[in-house]
């Protein structure tokens, strides 16, 4: 199987467009209004960071008049990740220490 394959090319989009990924350093865009354009899976993401001073992630539509389409972004250890899946996936692990102990 060669790497320009469809089926190849199918396979590992499924494969890591599941998970996060790590775009950049939060340090990229360290003022409010400040942005940054990259590809993932072929697809335009513009990572900016709002005036609240939240980093926000954005999927741009190539539809006319398509707004621009949220995606899942955090922060973490100064390291913006993105995830392009709408499933409900944790960044992390919760906390296992905090669980309520169960009753007998």
């Amino acid at each position: 199987m060669t790497p320009d394959d469809r089926g190849f090319r199918r396979e590992m989009a499924s494969a890591y467009r599941s998970g996060w990924q790590f775009i950049d350093l939060a340090t990229a865009i360290p003022h409010p209004g400040d942005s940054l354009m990259v590809t993932l899976f072929g697809q335009p993401i513009v990572i900016t960071r709002e005036e609240d001073e939240d980093v926000r992630a954005y999927r741009c539509l190539r539809r006319p008049r398509g707004a621009p389409q949220p995606v899942r972004c955090e922060v973490r250890y100064g390291m913006v990740f993105v995830n392009l899946d709408q499933r409900d996936h944790q960044l992390f692990e919760p906390d296992i220490t905090t669980a309520t102990p169960r009753s007998a």
